[in-house]
């Protein structure tokens, strides 16, 4: 396999967002021996595009409802289930313990979302949350992150931002380090309004390529992608 397959590989295998690639969340096991399992409600009345997160063997049982943009993450080896997604000017991060998250009807949150800015939806509380400015500066910014999300090493965040001009970036890759309470803030420079259209063409999704150590990622309706080595700008198409 070419190293630009290998890369490919690894972008196709990365989380993307609720609904459109909730076939790539990851298995959530929690602490204990009950599996999980996740269920894309596609254009089901009040459920219309909505992923739920479920008891093996439960399925008209959800304990966690994922509305779109939401992607899912492990934490601490899988003994909790952390969620990231953005709301309004933030990025909010969410962290659940599958072993308690309680079971809910389908009626309390059907047509709930179309009524609520939120995203997410359980009826047990998160464990732990945080929340990033989607306006940082480029650049490197200290975060206070709860001690139940330091386990986890890097995330990679890619956020639509508003451009001042046509040539201004129009996207940018927050790099989360919850581990050392930091935030990396990587403008797309070659991402811009007179190049692409911003409505239809944005980052799904990102990673860390673990030999180069650069960032590849998946721009849609357009393909794969390197980055160079500062993160910012566009080194090729895979």
């Amino acid at each position: 396999m070419s190293l630009p397959e290998q890369l490919q590989k690894l972008v196709r295998s990365t989380t993307g967002p609720a609904p459109w690639f909730w076939e790539t969340f990851p298995e959530v096991h929690g602490g204990g021996s009950r599996r999980y399992r996740w269920r894309f409600h596609g254009k089901e009345e009040g459920l219309n595009f909505l992923v739920t997160l479920h008891g093996e063997g439960e399925p008209e049982k959800p304990r966690l409802a994922l509305n779109t943009y939401c992607r899912p993450f492990l934490i601490d080896q899988g003994k909790h289930l952390g969620v990231w997604c953005p709301e309004g000017r933030t990025l909010r991060f969410a962290c659940f313990e599958p072993e308690r998250l309680e079971g809910f009807r389908f009626e309390e949150v059907a047509g709930w979302f179309a009524e609520s800015s939120e995203r997410m939806y359980a009826a047990t509380a998160p464990v732990a949350e945080f929340e990033v400015s989607t306006e940082l500066a480029a650049g490197m910014h200290p975060l206070a992150v709860p001690e139940v999300f330091r386990t986890v090493d890097e995330l990679l965040v890619p956020v639509n931002r508003k451009a001042m001009s046509p040539d201004d970036s129009a996207l940018a890759i927050f790099v989360v380090y919850p581990q050392a309470g930091l935030v990396e803030v990587l403008p797309q420079e070659w991402i811009t309004a007179e190049h692409y259209e911003m409505a239809s063409q944005w980052i799904t999704r990102a990673a860390r390529d673990p030999e180069s150590h650069r960032i590849v990622g998946e721009l849609a309706r357009r393909g794969t992608f390197e980055l160079e080595e500062n993160g910012r700008k566009l080194a090729r198409w895979l």
